[in-house]
């Protein structure tokens, strides 16, 4: 700890905040579908919600007062920790099966899901990787072939589990800090090219992914069984309006709608806030992924900003992905929308990520303590 450190950016800070505490408020919302279905109550789930992101905040603000340079030093640890983390859902009696995806590990009274742990690993390695200046970011050995070693093992631990969508994200990521890091635009495009190619053998491969691109293509078939979601979410958002139906009418959330309170969360909140609310989430994310970029170009050296590009890309990522799938501009996925969906480890690490850069933000010398 740091005692003579900067006071965090307050707009970022007032993001966080903001985020969270409209995230909550949409899922308490959201959580009210669970009346009308078997399972956890509303109230069970809503109060294990607030326990975890009070105690999540906690940990923001301890991580904003940890010198983020730590990461930097230990890591290729904390990477290959997570690797071995993420391993764990494949140990018999350990990790838990659900819905065909080996994605969480099951402790008493919790369960958690590792690849977003994993994802944090990933980025602080990439960021201390390219951060070094005996790296040059042109080169094929020292840039392209360390990179290509890292996506190669998160793409063996995603695809196993599956958890593709897991793994659009972090390759998202890893280019930001790769382009970011000064790389040549050839060898990001032979990086896209080659994971693009790795998603389509694996849609025709994947069953699950294959009825998911079908759905996508062909909404209006098999409305009962793959088509079911998208149409069901689609009707959520439509129904909304321009203003919704008010705090708790949504009518899908109640056994209409799959997932509310996780990967649907985004069209309950077009139902009941309508389109003025769905663009409030828009423009906080929007708000949240500008003001992060301000504070990587501000950041006190190489590592400082590409660990914010990474993280800041990654969390917009997984928004975006969530969003555009509930619009039906790209196939279903399991991504929740963070800050809002229900999700302890989810809630967790995007605070512990936030945290991290209101670090960075008390480091950088461009920095003034003011709104701007």
């Amino acid at each position: 700890m740091n005692a003579h450190l900067k006071k965090p950016d307050r707009l970022y800070f007032f993001l966080v905040i903001l985020l969270t505490c409209f995230g909550f408020f949409v899922f308490s919302s959201a959580s009210l579908g669970l009346l009308g279905r078997d399972g956890p109550s509303f109230k069970d789930v809503a109060l294990k919600q607030f326990v975890i992101l009070l105690g999540s905040f906690v940990i923001c603000l301890i991580f904003s007062k940890i010198n983020y340079n730590a990461w930097r030093r230990y890591s290729l640890p904390i990477f290959i920790g997570t690797v071995i983390f993420t391993l764990l859902v494949f140990v018999p009696g350990l990790g838990k099966l659900v819905n065909g995806a080996n994605r969480w590990i099951v402790l008493p009274g919790t369960r958690i899901q590792p690849s977003e742990f994993l994802k944090l690993g990933m980025v602080f390695f990439l960021a201390a990787w390219f951060s070094q200046k005996r790296i040059n970011p042109h080169s094929i050995r020292q840039a392209l072939v360390p990179l290509g070693i890292v996506l190669a093992i998160v793409a063996v631990l995603m695809i196993a589990e599956p958890d593709i969508d897991t793994l659009v994200i972090m390759f998202a990521s890893a280019m930001g800090i790769f382009f970011a890091a000064g790389a040549r635009w050839r060898h990001i495009l032979a990086s896209s090219v080659a994971v693009l190619a790795l998603v389509a053998i694996l849609a025709f491969t994947k069953p699950y992914i294959m009825r998911r691109v079908q759905a996508f293509f062909n909404p209006a078939e098999h409305t009962l069984t793959s088509s079911y979601q998208i149409n069901q979410s689609l009707i959520a958002l439509g129904s909304g309006g321009l203003f919704g139906r008010g705090f708790g009418q949504s009518l899908q959330k109640f056994k209409y709608l799959p997932e509310p309170t996780s990967d649907s969360i985004f069209s309950v909140a077009g139902e009941e806030f309508g389109f003025l609310g769905t663009t409030i989430i828009l423009g906080l994310f929007t708000a949240f992924g500008l003001a992060g970029f301000r504070i990587a170009a501000r950041a006190a050296n190489p590592f400082g900003r590409l660990l914010v590009v990474g993280i800041v890309i990654m969390i917009i990522a997984g928004a975006v992905t969530n969003i555009a799938a509930m619009l039906g501009v790209v196939p279903l996925t399991g991504t929740p929308l963070l800050f809002i969906s229900q999700g302890g480890t989810a809630l967790l690490t995007v605070l512990i990520s936030a945290g991290i850069i209101l670090n960075v933000s008390r480091h950088n010398p461009k920095h003034e303590n003011r709104f701007y």
